[in-house]
């Protein structure tokens, strides 16, 4: 492994595949948030910020439930025309 950043706090050092290891000044690897935010601090990575998700078609629901209730009404009204 390279050293990358030693400081009185910790020691950065890339690995062979590229990646970052983290160790404290005990000598015990930092992982987790806390290895993120170093890693950031150093300008060694950066975070994406997610896609968005899309937004469910609202209108096409609202179709489907009137359409529904259309459904429901229009045999109700040919029992009742069919009675008298």
């Amino acid at each position: 492994m390279k050293t990358v950043k030693k400081t009185s706090e910790y020691t950065i050092s890339q690995r062979r595949d590229g990646r970052y290891a983290v160790v404290d000044s005990n000598k015990k690897p930092v992982n987790g948030d806390e290895k993120v935010k170093i890693l950031l601090a150093a300008e060694l990575v950066t975070i994406k910020a997610p896609a968005p998700a899309p937004e469910p078609e609202v209108e096409e629901v609202v179709d489907a439930v009137a359409e529904e209730a259309a459904a429901e009404d229009a045999p109700a009204e040919d029992a009742e025309t069919a009675a008298e």
